[in-house]
Protein backbone atom coordinates (compact mmCIF):
# COMPACT_ATOMS: atom_id res chain seq x y z
CA UNK A 1 0.00 0.00 0.00
CA UNK A 2 1.15 3.55 -0.75
CA UNK A 3 2.17 5.74 2.16
CA UNK A 4 0.97 8.91 0.36
CA UNK A 5 -2.59 10.08 -0.25
CA UNK A 6 -3.55 13.06 -2.43
CA UNK A 7 -6.93 14.51 -1.35
CA UNK A 8 -8.74 16.41 -4.11
CA UNK A 9 -12.11 18.01 -3.28
CA UNK A 10 -14.50 18.33 -6.22
CA UNK A 11 -17.67 20.19 -7.06
CA UNK A 12 -18.59 20.43 -10.74
CA UNK A 13 -15.13 19.37 -11.90
CA UNK A 14 -16.21 16.91 -14.61
CA UNK A 15 -13.75 18.47 -17.07
CA UNK A 16 -10.82 18.09 -14.71
CA UNK A 17 -10.99 14.86 -12.70
CA UNK A 18 -9.67 12.50 -15.36
CA UNK A 19 -6.82 14.78 -16.54
CA UNK A 20 -5.72 15.66 -12.99
CA UNK A 21 -5.68 12.01 -11.91
CA UNK A 22 -3.63 11.05 -14.98
CA UNK A 23 -1.18 13.91 -14.36
CA UNK A 24 -0.74 13.03 -10.67
CA UNK A 25 -0.19 9.33 -11.33
CA UNK A 26 2.18 10.09 -14.19
CA UNK A 27 4.56 12.04 -11.94
CA UNK A 28 3.98 9.94 -8.80
CA UNK A 29 2.70 6.48 -9.79
CA UNK A 30 3.01 5.12 -6.25
CA UNK A 31 0.54 7.55 -4.63
CA UNK A 32 -3.17 7.10 -4.03
CA UNK A 33 -5.82 9.72 -4.82
CA UNK A 34 -8.97 10.39 -2.82
CA UNK A 35 -11.59 12.53 -4.54
CA UNK A 36 -14.08 14.08 -2.10
CA UNK A 37 -17.13 14.95 -4.18
CA UNK A 38 -19.96 17.13 -2.86
CA UNK A 39 -22.72 15.58 -4.97
CA UNK A 40 -21.72 17.55 -8.08
CA UNK A 41 -24.74 18.13 -10.34
CA UNK A 42 -22.54 17.94 -13.46
CA UNK A 43 -21.88 14.24 -12.95
CA UNK A 44 -18.35 14.52 -11.53
CA UNK A 45 -19.09 11.81 -8.96
CA UNK A 46 -20.21 9.31 -11.61
CA UNK A 47 -17.04 9.92 -13.61
CA UNK A 48 -14.93 9.29 -10.53
CA UNK A 49 -16.86 6.06 -9.82
CA UNK A 50 -15.80 4.81 -13.27
CA UNK A 51 -12.20 5.80 -12.55
CA UNK A 52 -12.26 3.89 -9.25
CA UNK A 53 -13.35 0.75 -11.08
CA UNK A 54 -10.39 1.01 -13.46
CA UNK A 55 -7.56 1.95 -11.08
CA UNK A 56 -7.09 0.68 -7.53
CA UNK A 57 -5.02 3.77 -6.70
CA UNK A 58 -8.10 6.02 -7.05
CA UNK A 59 -10.74 6.32 -4.34
CA UNK A 60 -13.83 8.46 -3.84
CA UNK A 61 -15.74 9.78 -0.87
CA UNK A 62 -19.26 10.91 -1.80
CA UNK A 63 -20.88 13.58 0.33
CA UNK A 64 -24.55 14.45 0.17
CA UNK A 65 -24.31 18.20 -0.39
CA UNK A 66 -21.97 21.11 -1.06
CA UNK A 67 -20.67 21.94 2.40
CA UNK A 68 -17.48 23.92 1.83
CA UNK A 69 -13.81 23.29 1.21
CA UNK A 70 -12.90 22.88 4.87
CA UNK A 71 -15.55 20.27 5.60
CA UNK A 72 -14.52 18.34 2.48
CA UNK A 73 -10.88 18.25 3.55
CA UNK A 74 -11.76 17.25 7.12
CA UNK A 75 -13.79 14.34 5.75
CA UNK A 76 -10.78 13.37 3.63
CA UNK A 77 -8.37 13.69 6.56
CA UNK A 78 -10.52 11.40 8.70
CA UNK A 79 -10.69 8.89 5.83
CA UNK A 80 -6.88 8.97 5.57
CA UNK A 81 -6.37 8.60 9.33
CA UNK A 82 -8.58 5.51 9.25
CA UNK A 83 -5.96 3.92 6.98
CA UNK A 84 -2.16 3.68 6.98
CA UNK A 85 -1.13 6.77 5.03
CA UNK A 86 1.86 8.67 6.43
CA UNK A 87 1.78 11.66 4.06
CA UNK A 88 -1.50 13.40 3.21
CA UNK A 89 -1.73 16.09 0.52
CA UNK A 90 -4.23 18.82 -0.15
CA UNK A 91 -4.55 19.61 -3.84
CA UNK A 92 -6.98 21.40 -6.19
CA UNK A 93 -8.63 19.60 -9.09
CA UNK A 94 -8.25 22.45 -11.55
CA UNK A 95 -4.47 22.30 -12.27
CA UNK A 96 -3.78 25.51 -10.36
CA UNK A 97 -1.56 23.20 -8.31
CA UNK A 98 0.94 21.59 -10.65
CA UNK A 99 1.26 17.82 -10.10
CA UNK A 100 4.93 18.13 -11.09
CA UNK A 101 5.56 19.75 -7.70
CA UNK A 102 4.54 16.60 -5.80
CA UNK A 103 8.09 15.14 -5.61
CA UNK A 104 9.49 18.39 -4.17
CA UNK A 105 6.67 18.58 -1.64
CA UNK A 106 7.25 14.97 -0.56
CA UNK A 107 10.98 15.55 -0.27
CA UNK A 108 10.40 18.62 1.92
CA UNK A 109 8.05 16.64 4.13
CA UNK A 110 10.83 14.17 4.87
CA UNK A 111 12.49 16.77 7.12
CA UNK A 112 9.39 18.70 8.22
CA UNK A 113 5.97 18.01 9.70
CA UNK A 114 4.08 20.13 7.19
CA UNK A 115 5.20 21.22 3.71
CA UNK A 116 3.32 24.15 2.16
CA UNK A 117 3.53 25.19 -1.48
CA UNK A 118 4.26 28.93 -1.50
CA UNK A 119 3.48 31.29 -4.37
CA UNK A 120 5.54 34.11 -2.89
CA UNK A 121 8.99 32.87 -1.81
CA UNK A 122 11.64 34.87 -3.68
CA UNK A 123 9.06 36.77 -5.70
CA UNK A 124 5.57 36.29 -7.07
CA UNK A 125 4.90 32.97 -8.83
CA UNK A 126 1.32 33.40 -10.04
CA UNK A 127 0.12 33.07 -13.64
CA UNK A 128 -3.06 34.51 -15.19
CA UNK A 129 -4.42 36.20 -12.08
CA UNK A 130 -5.99 39.66 -12.31
CA UNK A 131 -4.27 42.26 -10.16
CA UNK A 132 -7.13 42.47 -7.67
CA UNK A 133 -6.82 38.73 -6.90
CA UNK A 134 -3.09 39.06 -6.44
CA UNK A 135 -3.46 42.06 -4.13
CA UNK A 136 -6.16 40.22 -2.16
CA UNK A 137 -3.94 37.16 -1.72
CA UNK A 138 -0.81 39.08 -0.77
CA UNK A 139 -2.79 41.38 1.50
CA UNK A 140 -4.34 38.39 3.24
CA UNK A 141 -0.88 36.97 3.98
CA UNK A 142 0.29 40.24 5.49
CA UNK A 143 -2.94 40.58 7.49
CA UNK A 144 -2.60 37.06 8.90
CA UNK A 145 1.00 37.67 9.96
CA UNK A 146 0.23 41.02 11.57
CA UNK A 147 -2.70 39.70 13.58
CA UNK A 148 -1.53 36.19 14.54
CA UNK A 149 2.25 36.31 14.08
CA UNK A 150 2.14 33.27 11.81
CA UNK A 151 5.42 33.69 9.85
CA UNK A 152 4.45 32.28 6.46
CA UNK A 153 4.72 33.98 3.08
CA UNK A 154 1.60 32.18 1.81
CA UNK A 155 -0.68 31.19 4.72
CA UNK A 156 -3.79 30.87 2.53
CA UNK A 157 -2.24 28.49 -0.01
CA UNK A 158 -4.00 25.16 -0.45
CA UNK A 159 -1.19 22.95 -1.78
CA UNK A 160 0.11 21.07 1.27
CA UNK A 161 1.64 17.84 2.51
CA UNK A 162 0.92 16.83 6.10
CA UNK A 163 2.62 14.16 8.11
CA UNK A 164 0.06 11.87 9.67
CA UNK A 165 1.19 12.89 13.18
CA UNK A 166 0.10 16.50 12.57
CA UNK A 167 -3.43 15.57 11.51
CA UNK A 168 -3.74 13.17 14.44
CA UNK A 169 -2.70 15.90 16.88
CA UNK A 170 -5.08 18.57 15.55
CA UNK A 171 -8.64 18.32 16.84
CA UNK A 172 -10.32 18.32 13.43
CA UNK A 173 -13.77 18.64 14.96
CA UNK A 174 -12.72 21.95 16.49
CA UNK A 175 -11.80 23.55 13.17
CA UNK A 176 -14.44 26.23 12.58
CA UNK A 177 -13.42 27.87 9.28
CA UNK A 178 -14.54 26.47 5.97
CA UNK A 179 -13.29 28.66 3.13
CA UNK A 180 -9.72 29.69 2.34
CA UNK A 181 -9.27 30.69 5.98
CA UNK A 182 -9.43 26.95 6.68
CA UNK A 183 -5.84 26.83 5.44
CA UNK A 184 -4.82 29.60 7.84
CA UNK A 185 -6.45 27.85 10.78
CA UNK A 186 -4.69 24.54 10.07
CA UNK A 187 -1.33 26.27 9.64
CA UNK A 188 -1.80 28.22 12.85
CA UNK A 189 -2.76 25.09 14.80
CA UNK A 190 0.30 23.20 13.57
CA UNK A 191 2.61 26.15 14.28
CA UNK A 192 1.28 26.75 17.79
CA UNK A 193 1.69 23.04 18.57
CA UNK A 194 5.38 23.25 17.69
CA UNK A 195 5.41 21.34 14.43
CA UNK A 196 8.07 22.19 11.88
CA UNK A 197 6.67 23.88 8.78
CA UNK A 198 8.60 24.34 5.55
CA UNK A 199 7.50 26.38 2.53
CA UNK A 200 8.27 25.00 -0.93
CA UNK A 201 8.38 27.34 -3.96
CA UNK A 202 5.64 26.55 -6.47
CA UNK A 203 4.15 28.22 -9.53
CA UNK A 204 0.40 28.78 -9.21
CA UNK A 205 -1.66 29.06 -12.39
CA UNK A 206 -5.28 30.19 -12.47
CA UNK A 207 -7.66 27.32 -13.17
CA UNK A 208 -7.82 26.23 -16.80
CA UNK A 209 -11.55 25.40 -16.79
CA UNK A 210 -14.59 25.64 -14.55
CA UNK A 211 -15.43 28.44 -12.14
CA UNK A 212 -13.58 29.87 -9.15
CA UNK A 213 -15.11 29.12 -5.72
CA UNK A 214 -14.14 32.55 -4.31
CA UNK A 215 -17.04 34.54 -2.78
CA UNK A 216 -17.71 37.51 -0.48
CA UNK A 217 -18.67 35.08 2.28
CA UNK A 218 -15.27 33.39 2.05
CA UNK A 219 -13.50 36.76 2.23
CA UNK A 220 -15.54 37.84 5.25
CA UNK A 221 -14.78 34.58 7.05
CA UNK A 222 -11.07 35.13 6.45
CA UNK A 223 -11.25 38.61 7.99
CA UNK A 224 -12.66 37.50 11.34
CA UNK A 225 -11.15 34.03 11.76
CA UNK A 226 -7.64 35.37 12.39
CA UNK A 227 -8.89 37.28 15.45
CA UNK A 228 -10.45 34.09 16.76
CA UNK A 229 -7.11 32.35 16.30
CA UNK A 230 -5.35 35.12 18.19
CA UNK A 231 -7.84 34.79 21.05
CA UNK A 232 -7.41 31.00 21.07
CA UNK A 233 -3.62 31.52 21.31
CA UNK A 234 -4.17 33.80 24.33
CA UNK A 235 -2.99 36.78 22.27
CA UNK A 236 0.48 35.31 21.74
CA UNK A 237 1.91 36.28 18.34
CA UNK A 238 5.11 34.27 18.43
CA UNK A 239 6.27 30.72 18.89
CA UNK A 240 9.14 30.37 21.35
CA UNK A 241 10.86 27.38 19.72
CA UNK A 242 10.13 26.78 16.05
CA UNK A 243 9.74 29.00 13.00
CA UNK A 244 8.58 27.91 9.52
CA UNK A 245 11.42 27.62 7.02
CA UNK A 246 11.78 27.94 3.28
CA UNK A 247 12.85 24.88 1.33
CA UNK A 248 15.89 25.19 -0.92
CA UNK A 249 14.93 25.92 -4.52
Amino acid sequence: MSNTLIIIPTYNEAQNVQPIAAAVLDVAPDVHILFVDDNSPDGTGHLIDDMVQNDERIHVLHRQEKDGLGRAYIAGFKWALGRDYELVFEMDADFSHNPKDIPAMRAAAETADLAIGSRYIGGVRVINWPLHRLFLSRGAGIYVKLVTGLPLTDPTGGYKCFHRRVLKAINLDRIVSNGYSFQVELNHQAWRMGYKIVEVPIVFEERLSGQSKMSKRIIFEALWIVWRLLFRAKFKRHHPCLQPQAAAE
